[in-house]
């Protein structure tokens, strides 16, 4: 990268926030570490999970973004056109009315992004540095950033390195990087002397809020209400409601973009049978986004169900384990899988989170790519060794007595239906896939740990869905620059973070990709090699056609020498 990239404008750790996808393979790990019951981190403040606000502007990216934090800007910062209302939710009249009667004064944004999670930060702090600068602006509903709040166990650990912080795999020299935090905050030397590779899920959280308080690009507090193209000034219209501390709108704003960043994020995946339980708040039946929020609740109650068979189930039930007494843990794991299994975690097989695997993954057919996603389903969503190992220590400790732990680890097993027994108890009806064999189960609480799915964009982008082209199963077509392919009446771009997994894969919602992506949506978008792209990055060759799948021609770059010519 050429040019000077300022210093962070405010150093040091921000106020932390009161309340923060992506898939299991980075979202964490558990150590063996011992765990002192009672003592998990318990964000404070109310918790919004993912998914549960119905409203267009729900702006989330990387996974379960929730409410807290504090907005740096003040409670009256916003751009472009804005008119005060008393409304939650402005009517489209109303707000045509006002944008009508006042004409946005601003120049149009180069770029706005839609959703600050860790996708959409990492686009914005590599924005940041820019060689000349772009014009950017990134809306987030929610008043500061978080990051999964509801997971952040002790002992957890991100499962993907620190270098797949939000630059380094794309401009190390960023101030924005992983170290530049430690740095800032006088915690360099006891990182470097720690030793670690995969640093615990609460410190990636504290980086990114750093990084969040210190981009004066952020604007928290805004919900984006509608995205639409607007020919006559070949500009995207991006509507907006500005929410005040206690989230209710108090400003109503419009802006203009020659292109768009959607990164709204996942939303938790509820069962069908569980779904009318989990709706109702006095019935304990959680996801386990929501599990620290639950947790002294969770602990309190007789039976504990925990329901999924990945790294996040895995992590909640060794956590519970360890907080329930012995003989008495009174605990049930119920999967689907055939088995407990390890994630694929070697070498070789990580190399499937490369730019080279995106690149071939991309240029498969699309029956092809439909039908190899489901059986890479334990290069993401199987359960760290180390956490396993944990699991059997923890439960091995509790037979040196002579008992053997009131724990209950069933694989191959599905909830058919579920229904509550008098007021405080849920019935699970089950089945076993090998036996065909049925029971039941009564419990006090489940906990369901069943992953997420990509959030549907299409009421925010109902102003373009004419314009949107899509693949047989009706998903937009994404193409290599990470761009939805539109008509081509219109001339911008809307990049998408975390919402290609048909298109690009496994690796889609992956942290250890945000920083190659970003730099690539970057460089498409201004047309300059602002963040050279590596050549090769995995020594397996995915194809019999060895240079076709190296994505993207890059742009050559004009290279300056470092002594002058004689």
């Amino acid at each position: 990268m050429t040019g000077t990239t300022p210093a962070p404008r405010q150093p040091g750790i921000p106020t932390p926030a009161t309340a923060a996808t992506a898939s299991d393979r980075h979202t964490a790990r558990t150590t063996g570490a011992t765990h002192t019951p009672g003592g998990a981190h318990t964000p404070g403040g109310a918790h919004t999970t993912a998914g549960t606000n119905a409203s267009a502007g729900t702006n989330l990216d990387g996974g379960t973004n929730t409410s807290g934090g504090t907005n740096p800007f003040g409670a009256g910062h916003t751009t472009g056109d804005v008119r005060t209302t008393g409304s939650r939710y402005a009517t489209g009249t109303r707000r045509a009315a006002a944008n009508a009667a006042t004409p946005a004064a601003e120049p149009p944004k180069d770029l706005v992004g839609i959703g600050v999670g860790p996708f959409n930060l990492s686009l914005a702090a590599l924005a940041d540095g820019i060689p000349g600068g772009i014009e950017a602006a990134f809306y987030e509903q929610n008043p500061g950033f978080t990051w999964h709040p509801g997971l952040l166990i002790d002992g957890a650990t991100l499962q993907v390195p620190f270098l797949a912080d939000l630059v380094t795999l794309a401009q190390p020299a960023s101030p924005w990087s992983f170290l530049s935090y430690l740095r800032s905050v006088d915690r360099l030397y006891p990182f470097y002397f720690s030793e670690r590779f995969h640093i615990q899920r609460t410190e990636y959280d504290a980086y990114c809020r750093w990084v969040s308080a210190n981009l004066p690009t952020l604007h928290f507090g805004h919900q984006v209400d509608a995205v639409r193209w607007n020919h006559e000034r070949a500009l995207f219209e991006v509507d907006f409601t500005q929410l005040d501390a206690d989230g209710e709108a108090e400003a109503l704003g419009r802006t203009y973009a020659r292109n768009i960043a959607l990164g709204i994020g996942t939303s938790p995946h509820i069962p069908e049978p569980l779904k009318t339980l989990a709706e109702i708040p006095s019935v304990p039946v959680i996801h386990s986004s929501d599990y620290l929020h639950h947790r002294e609740q969770l602990l309190r109650a007789g039976h504990v169900t925990v329901i999924g068979s990945g790294q996040s189930g895995a992590e909640v039930f060794l956590d519970l384990l360890r907080a329930r007494p012995a003989g008495a843990e009174r605990l049930h794991w119920l999967t689907r899988t055939e088995a407990f299994a390890p994630m694929e975690y070697s070498k070789l097989g990580l190399e499937h989170f490369t730019p080279d695997y995106t690149h071939y993954f991309h240029g498969l057919p699309e029956h092809t790519r439909n039908e190899l996603v489901p059986r890479q389903w334990q290069l993401h969503k199987g359960i760290d060794h180390d956490t396993l190992a944990a699991i059997h220590d923890e439960l091995y400790r509790r037979t040196l007595d002579g008992g053997w732990p009131d724990a209950t680890l069933t694989p191959g097993v599905h909830v058919r239906t579920a229904g509550r027994i008098a007021t405080k108890q849920v019935e699970l009806h089950l089945e076993h896939t090998d036996q065909r064999a049925r029971s039941r189960l009564t419990t006090d609480a489940v906990v369901l740990a069943t992953g997420y799915r990509e959030r549907p964009a299409d009421r925010l982008l109902a102003g373009l869905d004419a314009y949107i082209r899509r693949d047989s199963r009706e998903r937009p077509r994404v193409d290599a620059h990470h761009r939805i392919v539109l008509d081509r009446a219109i001339t911008g771009s809307v990049y998408v973070q975390n919402a290609g997994t048909h298109t690009h894969g496994v690796g889609a919602p992956d942290l250890g990709l945000a920083a190659w992506r970003s730099a690539g949506i970057l460089n498409h978008l201004t047309g300059l090699p602002a963040y050279p792209q590596p050549q090769r990055t995995a020594f397996t060759t995915f194809g019999l056609a060895e240079g076709a799948a190296r994505g993207p021609a890059p742009v050559p770059l004009d290279l300056v020498p470092l002594v002058e010519p004689a």
